[in-house]
């Protein structure tokens, strides 16, 4: 069975802003990414698949369910971590979690246990009776992830996760994310406009602008090897570029990467000549993988 399906799905807002256009995808197990620009469709699709909002044509799926019509049996297998806050400043993440818990249908010793276990897993067991207006940026983001977590689902949808957060606090939370998907054995949907950080964890992709799907597949079939080579030599990337270029190749630096096209059979062996006649130290030189920010060019709009 497929974690979500759509088939012509259609979202219109005030019968002018279409925010979802004949959506048609299937979702299979993994971490999967949700990308677009902000105003792409994508928020509104977590809400319907949440059954916050109704479609206004198509059907919609999750575990087979119909969340227009049982939301309720939805949300109890779906976590949910939104984009924005709305956190009470003046509750420990240990009341907050065990409250969402208790939400969920958990016991309240089960809600407890269950609060307690998630703020472990995101890193904040220590922190766990500090007020949450106290938190940093990060910290909050943990909180919001615990509580997605906290009646154990099997699917978590997470709108924009890294927002807010410095690079350092970027990585951790990507590692978290991924960490979750594969050794807890939750799927996981990442919704964010930086295709970076969906390439680097997830296993596939879907991408959306204005509503319109463009490109549902495995984040592999879209980051094949291509008819480049990435040099990348510690030191002295510059002589070699002028190396290489007398040598009747054509190198363009891409930081600290010489990219060199494959246009001759023996384009590696000329590479290879000219670092040794550098004495240059070689640390790469392979074909370079086509990136999926490549393949997309997202505007930036305003979110719906």
């Amino acid at each position: 069975m497929s974690l979500i399906e759509t088939q012509g799905l259609t979202k219109t807002y005030g019968g002018r802003v279409t925010a979802l256009h004949d959506l048609s995808v299937s979702v299979e197990p993994g971490i999967i990414g949700l990308v677009g620009a902000n105003g792409a469709g994508k928020s509104t699709l977590i809400k319907i698949l949440l059954g916050l909002i109704p479609p206004s044509g198509g059907q919609v799926r999750v575990f087979g369910i119909d969340p227009t019509v049982d939301p309720d049996r939805v949300r109890a297998k779906v976590g949910y971590m939104p984009e924005h806050d709305a956190l009470p400043p003046d509750v420990s993440a240990a009341e907050f979690v065990t409250h969402l818990g208790r939400i969920s249908g958990l016991p309240r010793t089960a809600a407890r246990e269950r609060a307690s276990e998630a703020l472990r897993h995101v890193g904040l067991y220590e922190e766990r009776y500090r007020q949450i207006g106290g938190y940093s940026t990060g910290m909050k983001q943990r909180v919001k992830l615990a509580q997605a977590l906290v009646h154990d689902p099997d699917l978590l949808l997470l709108d924009e996760p890294t927002n807010g957060l410095d690079p350092a606090g970027r990585d951790a939370m990507l590692a978290l994310v991924h960490r979750i998907g594969t050794e807890f054995g939750i799927s996981v949907v990442v919704c964010s406009h930086l295709l970076g950080e969906v390439e680097r964890i997830c296993d596939s992709l879907i991408a959306i602008e204005g509503g319109r799907l463009l490109r549902a597949d495995r984040i592999s079939a879209m980051t094949e090897v291509s008819d480049v080579l990435a040099v990348e030599v510690s030191e002295g990337t510059e002589e070699l570029a002028a190396a290489l270029t007398g040598l009747g190749l054509t190198p363009q630096v891409d930081g600290r990467l010489l990219l060199v096209p494959l246009d001759h059979d023996d384009t590696y062996d000329r590479i290879l000549r000219a670092v040794a006649d550098l004495d240059l130290p070689l640390h790469r030189l392979d074909q370079r993988r086509h990136r999926v920010a490549e393949l997309f060019a997202p505007r930036e709009t305003a979110d719906v």
